[in-house]
């Protein structure tokens, strides 16, 4: 399969590198992944460009995955007018209030604890499933939750990648 058969791919590696850039950008917030994704254009397969989202990911300094996270909006408050995270989220659509106010008082103690927003791969997770991970992580060392953040920055960056080529 050549990448001229793959619609999607072959926008991605001829879109200008400002267009592709503000693409990886909604992706990712994190500019050296960015940086990162666009300099090894052109990619032959979708699977060419998801290994080198998780090659990116796996170089990010302390300081890149702070700047990632700053991108994600807390669990249970997507960001108005941004779809991806309101899909994302979808868990908590229908959440009691209960539950709201419980993920609320529960990142704002993740956030003190760690100093940055709770991130998980909430697609397809519960709003219950999503409070069982926040409440488990909290004890986790600040150095093994690192290992974790990154890991679920991954799978996020994976499955925004596979819609930004089906929307493309």
């Amino acid at each position: 399969m050549t990448t001229s058969s793959i619609p999607g791919l072959a926008r991605f590696n001829t879109q200008s590198a400002e267009d592709a850039t503000t693409a990886l950008h909604e992706v990712c917030a994190s500019v050296r992944w960015g940086s990162a994704i666009l300099s090894r254009r052109p990619y032959a397969t979708p699977e060419d460009l998801l290994r080198a989202g998780d090659a990116a990911t796996a170089e990010l300094t302390d300081e890149d995955l702070d700047e990632a996270m700053a991108g994600h909006p807390p669990i249970g408050r997507p960001r108005p007018g941004d779809p991806a995270s309101a899909r994302e989220q979808r868990g908590m659509d229908g959440a009691s209030e209960d539950l709201r106010a419980e993920m609320l008082e529960l990142n704002l103690a993740y956030q003190e604890r760690f100093g940055h927003v709770f991130l998980i791969c909430a697609t397809g997770a519960t709003g219950e499933q999503m409070r069982d991970a926040l409440k488990a992580r909290l004890g986790n060392p600040p150095g093994r939750e690192r290992e974790i953040v990154r890991a679920e920055l991954g799978r996020i960056n994976r499955i925004r990648l596979t819609r930004l080529l089906q929307d493309a």
